[in-house]
């Protein structure tokens, strides 16, 4: 894949390698000791950084963090609008590191792009992820509440309380939100066999965008074992400050391989 290099004004040549590592923050970090692989899909406007898992991880477990464009290292490059688009691009790097037994952890846009990209890895052909830990995020093909792609800047800031940041902040964040949010409400869910990958979803019990029944909604896309565990007390992004805990789920979940 050609990319542009910003020093010389043109492209160069990425290698499989070095286009992984550009999209899944962490990989190769745990080389010597990884026994399996956890990939994170984050929130919509949040970038790699945004969830610190991999401290409370055991050394066995590497910690594979999405980094999709227009987002920190990558903020020069255009936000994807597009699920399709984001799958297109991640499934087949993740099916070049499926070496290791590995799960995803999702939280809101993440859950779904980690759904689709699971999709798409069994329609490649490849190794499926051993569970799929999907948060903060109603079932597919369940209706969007309150669309908020195509608000105005000031409606979409208030919105999304990003009218208490700085003007610099909030003109190099905004677009980042709006191509996420345009990304979730965008999706179209297209119908097929249940996935063979057991669910674990979760979500806070004060959760006011989504509910019990929209997170029950995930049932009907596994054949495997499906459980709902709600964090007492938790609002949306409770994923931030909740990382040890969820770090102890998913452990006992997906048990660590010597």
């Amino acid at each position: 894949m050609d990319r542009p290099d910003p020093a010389l004004g043109e492209s160069v040549t990425m290698t499989a390698t070095d286009l992984a590592a550009v999209w899944l923050r962490g990989l190769g970090s745990r080389d010597r000791t990884a026994r399996q692989r956890l990939f994170v899909f984050p929130h919509a406007g949040a970038g790699a950084s945004a969830y610190r898992l991999a401290a409370h991880l055991p050394d066995t477990v590497e910690v594979c963090t999405v980094q999709l464009p227009g987002r920190e290292n990558r903020f020069t490059e255009p936000a994807l609008t597009s699920l399709d688009d984001a799958v297109a691009a991640l499934a087949p790097l993740i099916a070049g590191h499926s070496d290791l037994p590995y799960a995803f952890f999702g939280h809101s846009m993440g859950s779904l792009i980690a759904f689709e990209t699971a999709r798409r890895l069994r329609v490649l052909g490849a190794p499926l992820p051993e569970r799929l830990f999907l948060s903060g995020m109603r079932a597919p093909g369940l209706p969007d509440r309150d669309p908020r792609h195509g608000l105005p800047d000031d409606e979409l800031l208030a919105a999304s309380d990003l009218d208490v940041l700085g003007a610099e902040l909030r003109e190099l964040l905004l677009p980042v939100l709006r191509a996420d949010l345009t990304l979730c409400e965008t999706y179209t869910h297209r119908r097929e066999a249940p996935l063979p990958c057991p669910l674990t979803v979760l979500a806070g019990s004060d959760d006011d965008s989504v509910d019990g029944t929209e997170l029950a909604g995930w049932r009907e896309h596994t054949s495997a074992d499906f459980t709902l565990h709600l964090f007492p007390g938790a609002r949306h992004l409770y994923v931030r400050g909740a990382e040890r805990h969820l770090a102890q789920m998913i452990t006992l979940t997906f048990p660590a391989r010597g």
